[in-house]
């Protein structure tokens, strides 16, 4: 867990505002019993998650493929090449979605605008260094070229809910 107590306020906030704001039926299955509260999420997600990623093409299809996510500081971060078709929908599109599914078990599900951190020729994030350095400790130091191959992402989430049939189980599960 990497995230600060205002990070875990910021992501519980969301939490909370994402699930009253949604829909009846949503709500009648992700009730207080069956989510997760932001300790207990990102606790949860570490590593690499495989996340099921959708954005828009410029005729407005949807488009899903799957990325490896780091769910670092309350936000999803994630990468793929430069010359990804997914690359060029979130130059002009940036909005997008994103799925976390573990089996039955676990569904974190996502909508966001994405940030790119590593732009080619353009000034990077400020935690560009300290996530690149994450990066190649996971990933190994040589495995891309950073700079010219690779773009990384942070979704910044406008809606986030999870859902959990069984938190005590899944917890537990988990070793958390």
């Amino acid at each position: 867990m990497r995230e600060t107590p205002q990070e875990l306020e910021e992501l519980q906030a969301l939490l909370d505002a994402s699930l009253s704001r949604s829909t009846s039926h949503l709500r009648s299955i992700v009730s207080a019993e069956r989510t997760l509260d932001a300790g207990q999420l990102t606790r949860l997600l570490t590593g690499m998650c495989t996340l099921a990623l959708s954005t828009v093409t410029a005729n407005g299809e949807p488009r899903i493929s799957g990325v490896d996510g780091h769910f670092l500081h309350g936000t999803w971060h994630f990468g793929t090449a430069r010359d990804a078709a997914k690359a060029r929908h979130l130059a002009a599109r940036p909005a997008a979605s994103a799925a976390h599914l573990r089996g039955e078990d676990l569904g974190v599900f996502t909508h966001g605008t994405v940030e790119v951190l590593n732009p080619r020729g353009g000034e990077p994030a400020a935690e560009w260094p300290k996530f690149l350095a994450y990066l190649k400790d996971f990933y190994g130091d040589d495995v891309f070229d950073w700079d010219n191959e690779v773009v990384y992402y942070r979704l910044r989430p406008h809606w986030m809910t999870a859902y959990a049939p069984d938190v005590a189980k899944l917890m537990a599960a988990s070793g958390t």
